[in-house]
């Protein structure tokens, strides 16, 4: 009789600390996106005084990035200041922005408000159409996306 009273005990108190366990299990909602930022210090990038800015941020492991780098440089201009941003080179920047995935294209006005992304590959005709968007609002034909 001791040792049933005994394993009841233990088998309370197993159930107990399995309740109390599950009750600290974390429920916060699970992450669904990738950090991309709504604002950025223009003085933390290449050419802080152009007008506009794409930041195209990458890593060196990324295979679509050099793709996506490559059609973005013939968006520089004297207006226009195209600045890669590579994860080991600049980790601090990727950092401060909680950049969390790669590549990330972020088209950036004077002020540092970010007007426009693109994230994952992309193509010249969305780079272009993104960055003509923002600059002259309405000049993107109908039927061509900037997104």
């Amino acid at each position: 009789m001791d040792r049933l009273l005994l394993l009841l005990g233990i088998a309370a108190a197993a159930g107990m600390a399995a309740a109390l366990l599950q009750r600290r299990t974390d429920r916060r909602p699970v992450r669904t996106g990738w950090t991309v930022p709504d604002q950025v210090r223009r003085g933390d990038f290449a050419r802080p005084g152009t007008p506009w800015l794409v930041a195209v941020f990458t890593s060196s492991t990324c295979e679509a990035c050099d793709g996506v780098l490559s059609r973005a440089r013939p968006l520089e201009s004297s207006e226009v200041a195209v600045v890669e941003v590579e994860a080991n080179a600049d980790r601090e920047v990727h950092d401060r922005y909680g950049i969390d995935a790669v590549p990330l294209v972020l088209v950036v006005d004077d002020e540092g408000a970010v007007r426009h992304h693109h994230l994952g590959p992309v193509t010249s005709t969305h780079l272009w159409a993104s960055l003509a968007e923002v600059r002259q609002p309405g000049s993107v034909p109908d039927g061509c996306s900037a997104s």
